[in-house]
């Protein structure tokens, strides 16, 4: 188990690295930098280099890649261009927010999917297997911005029962934030729970199948032992890593659903900083999401394992 971990923990430095390669690469390619995205028309002459000398703009993107990454690997993710602070101080809060919101998505959704999907699978090819799978086929197909803007017609428009954008300082307390939350939850989880639910229905199709589920019906066991006794435990271990890559999801690629609804999180700060040419505000929060994306899939892959007897026990023979 020792050394499965230390591969992976590995694998995982390893893509972190590349990431941070890439993630700046990208960065250095966007047009403009930070000093022509504030002086605008200005942007010419003295002026524009003395910007640039001040900031380090006019050292070699090389030169300027190796001081990054020594502050990052101690720790130290800069400061922002932009707003003149840590870039701790900035993202601090917004974490937070983003925390929150996928969070509070996360135990609607996930839940919600493994019934619904449980649901669907014991009752296949009958009329709630059909009801259910054909509205996640409707979620998975549709854009969340599309489902978005839909939730703001109907219950912020037409009904006026939740508020369209949030306008809440970034700071603001939980109790403050949850109320106005309603709608990119919603939206968050009727798009998350359509994946999670497609892969559960199958793993418990295929589980009804098994051997030892039909072994156990024709012993007479009660059909609703044999759902929860029997075939929930093998057929929700491949749920696991779909719900890490949900999570992993809810937390790093709410760009668009925190844009629609004016949320604080790190989805409307990225955008703001690459409008801004902040451009170690803007690799800080990728690098956060790629961290975030690398550690719930790590988690993910351990659980299995744990889980598994079967792989538990190629692991320890892999040990010995």
């Amino acid at each position: 188990m020792l050394k499965i971990l230390v591969r992976r923990l590995v694998s995982a430095l390893f893509t972190l690295a590349f990431v941070a390669v890439v993630v700046f690469a990208v960065a250095e390619a966007l047009p403009g930098d930070a000093c022509t995205a504030y002086l605008g028309r200005l942007a010419q002459g003295e002026r524009l280099d003395n910007c640039r000398a001040s900031l380090d703009l006019d050292q070699p993107a090389a030169k300027r890649f190796v001081h990054w990454a020594r502050d990052l690997a101690q720790g130290d993710l800069g400061n922002s261009l932009k707003r003149k602070k840590p870039i701790e101080e900035i993202v601090g809060p917004r974490f937070r927010n983003t925390v929150i919101l996928g969070t509070v998505a996360a135990l609607i959704g996930i839940p919600l999917a493994i019934v619904l999907g449980v649901f669907a699978g014991v009752y296949r090819d009958k009329i709630p297997d059909f009801v259910i799978s054909g509205v996640s086929l409707l979620a998975m197909t549709i854009p969340e911005f599309v489902i978005a803007t839909l939730l703001i017609f109907v219950f912020a428009i037409s009904f006026q029962w939740f508020p369209a954008v949030t306008i809440l300082p970034t700071d603001a307390g939980i109790r403050e934030i949850l109320p106005n939350i309603v709608l990119p939850v919603i939206t968050l989880a009727f798009v998350m729970t359509a994946h999670i639910l497609r892969i559960t229905r199958a793993s418990v199709i295929d589980a009804m199948h098994s051997e030892y589920v039909k072994m156990a019906t024709l012993k007479g066991v009660p059909f609703r032992r044999v759902v929860f006794r029997h075939m929930l435990p093998s057929a929700l271990l491949p749920t696991i890593n779909i719900v890490a890559l949900t999570i992993a999801w809810l937390l790093s690629g709410v760009v668009v659903i925190e844009k629609v609804f004016n949320y604080p999180g790190l989805g409307t700060l990225i955008i703001q900083s690459i409008f801004d040419r902040d451009l170690p505000l803007v690799q800080a929060i990728a690098l956060m999401f790629a961290l975030i994306y690398i550690a719930v899939n790590l988690i993910a892959d351990l659980l299995v394992i744990l889980l598994n007897p079967k792989l538990r026990s190629q692991v320890s023979g892999e040990g010995g």
